[in-house]
């Protein structure tokens, strides 16, 4: 383990007296599941020794620990994006810090644009598969700490994990959406060429995140479930002018839904 690894573990695990069992990683306009958090400390992110920090708007930029559906859980509200300048090792620290902190499970979200005529706005996908179009973020020197050098792919987001959603959305009466997320670098929404382009290699959504996490859960060996909130859509007909702050505003209605089908899952784990 580096030394900016132990400097940050040693001083999140003096302020965390507990082992979290369930890692969470928030993604725009979804910080608001931390409501149903039981909180029993928070730090932010600027506090942490070799942190990252938050830099977008609807990322508050906290790490909580608390309890949720009966787990003790560990809580990013707010991410870290490559667009912000951050290299692709700085992205994934955070993620490396909860899994070296105890977590057994990682759960993700993100608001991203759908690509599947299908899809509607508001709709929930689970992620079952990913196309990664921004760098890897295990290109590097290598460390045999992380896991393999070469890590097996074929089964990034976990099946049972997924087949529990399925059973809480059916119990709940919500519809889940399943695909494809593609990650791209951002910060610039798609062209209408590039969401077609998304389209024919096989992406039903399109975000700028998610995948370096999913990817170092994966090397890692720790289960990892994902979840989009599909915040507007890029299908031939129904391409707008989309920004940011709206973006927001429909992962912020669709964000109970989640929250709901988050915590009945972490209950059952």
């Amino acid at each position: 383990m580096s030394e900016t690894t132990n400097a940050t573990i040693n001083f999140i695990t003096a302020r965390f007296k507990e082992t979290p069992e369930v890692g969470i990683i928030l993604g725009t306009g979804l910080g608001g599941l931390v409501r149903e958090i039981d909180v029993i400390d928070e730090i932010p992110y600027s506090e942490i020794p070799d942190f990252p920090v938050s830099t977008v708007e609807g990322h508050s930029g906290k790490l909580i620990l608390g309890r949720l559906g009966g787990k003790v859980v560990v809580a990013m509200q707010g991410r870290f994006h490559y667009y912000e300048g951050y290299s692709m090792k700085q992205l994934v620290f955070a993620t490396r810090t909860l899994i070296r902190l105890g977590i057994k499970y990682l759960f993700v979200s993100n608001a991203s644009g759908g690509v599947n005529p299908d899809f509607e706005i508001g709709d929930l996908m689970v992620i079952t598969d990913h196309i990664c179009i921004m760098p890897n973020p295990l290109i590097g020197k290598h460390n045999p700490e992380d896991g393999d050098r070469f890590p097996d792919m074929s089964c990034v987001y976990d099946k049972s994990l997924i087949a529990s959603a399925d059973k809480v959305a059916d119990e709940l009466g919500y519809k889940l959406q399943k695909g494809v997320y593609l990650a791209t670098t951002g910060p610039t929404f798609e062209t209408p060429a590039e969401y077609r382009f998304f389209r024919v290699i096989g992406a039903d959504t399109v975000g700028m995140s998610t995948v370096p996490e999913a990817i170092v859960a994966r090397q890692m060996r720790i289960p990892c479930f994902a979840m989009s909130i599909i915040t507007d859509l890029g299908v031939p007909g129904k391409i707008v002018e989309v920004s940011h702050e709206e973006v927001q505003k429909v992962a912020a209605v669709a964000e109970s839904k989640m929250t709901e089908i988050f915590t009945r899952m972490i209950e059952r784990l």
